[in-house]
């Protein structure tokens, strides 16, 4: 199996502390500058699974760089460079402890819940007569609480938002606008490429200068979900599963095995031959999101390569 990257331990010149996320390391340097390595870690309900998954990391770095500037006339973002194919450099920004979630079709979560019997999702009423996948009139946004390590987020309503003051009502209706607009260029990118952008999420936070800018990854597998335009509409009115491209098979590879992060579950055992499976799925993603075939990095030393590429840059930046 391919070297992966699943834990770092970097001493950047002016550096401050490390936050360890699901996937991401945040490094945190003097002069409100980031410094964050995507990892091939693999996070699904919540729960990081024990194998990296080879590219992984650079491909939603890559992903997420490309995007985000590629929406950057629609609203100021935290980055500055990319320097390693795992890593973005940025400014620090204050996070705000809300996730906007906005969706374009009943998939996922929300079509589990909506088989539950359930209408309403986060305040917002979805029409009856729905099938899994079909289209909402409208995209639904519906926020969740940013998780605590080890914890689940959680679902909640714009009003328990401004209710709970974890955003005023100016910055969230900015946020929101901010939203559907992020999503309509999603949209537009992903059609394209022939896919179709279901649903997905975005983080924001508050920078030094007092600006709310758009953090973290955008568009990549795994903070958003995609189907194949070619044959949706025939599949929806056969009633058979979507094509799609996103972490959702994974999802879907656990609950098969009867692990949904519910406590007492185990997980699976990952074989060396389905972690490669993902790998590809990946990169498959990758090259129909940018319409480009993926470049493989070095990897046969990839923690000395961030380590030089970093420093090189931080030195040069100087």
């Amino acid at each position: 199996m391919s070297q992966t990257i699943t834990n770092t331990d970097f001493s950047f010149p002016g550096q401050q502390e490390v936050y360890k996320g699901k996937v991401r390391e945040v490094y945190f340097l003097e002069n409100d500058l980031l410094v964050v390595v995507a990892t091939d870690r693999l996070s699904a309900f919540d729960v990081v699974l024990p194998k990296g998954i080879p590219y992984k990391g650079q491909i939603l770095n890559q992903i997420a760089s490309r995007m985000i500037q590629a929406t950057a006339d629609i609203v100021p973002n935290w980055i500055e460079a990319v320097p390693d194919p795992n890593v973005t450099v940025g400014v620090r920004c204050e996070p705000f402890k809300v996730e906007m979630v906005i969706r374009g079709y009943l998939a996922g979560h929300a079509a589990r819940e909506y088989a539950k019997g359930k209408r309403t999702l986060c305040g917002v009423e979805m029409p009856d007569g729905m099938r899994e996948n079909d289209r909402f009139p409208e995209p639904l946004i519906t926020p969740a609480t940013k998780a605590e390590k080890g914890d689940h987020d959680e679902d909640i309503s714009r009003d328990a938002i401004l209710e709970r003051g974890l955003i005023s009502e100016s910055d969230y209706t900015l946020m929101e606008s901010y939203t559907r607009k992020l999503f309509q260029r999603g949209t537009e990118i992903a059609a394209e490429k022939g896919l179709i952008l279901v649903d997905t999420k975005y983080e924001f936070g508050r920078a030094p200068d007092g600006r709310i800018m758009l953090i973290d990854e955008i568009h990549t597998p795994d903070s958003s979900r995609y189907f194949y335009s070619e044959g949706y509409q025939e599949r929806q009115n056969k009633g058979l599963p979507q094509k799609q491209l996103s972490k959702e098979f994974v999802r879907q590879w656990l609950i098969s095995k009867g692990f949904q992060g519910l406590e007492g579950q185990k997980l699976p055992e990952m074989t060396d031959a389905y972690v490669a499976s993902v790998s590809e799925r990946y990169i498959e993603l990758y090259e129909h999101i940018l319409g480009e075939p993926f470049r493989r990095a070095d990897i046969s030393d990839i923690q000395n390569r961030i380590g030089e590429n970093v420093a090189q840059y931080l030195q040069n930046r100087i």
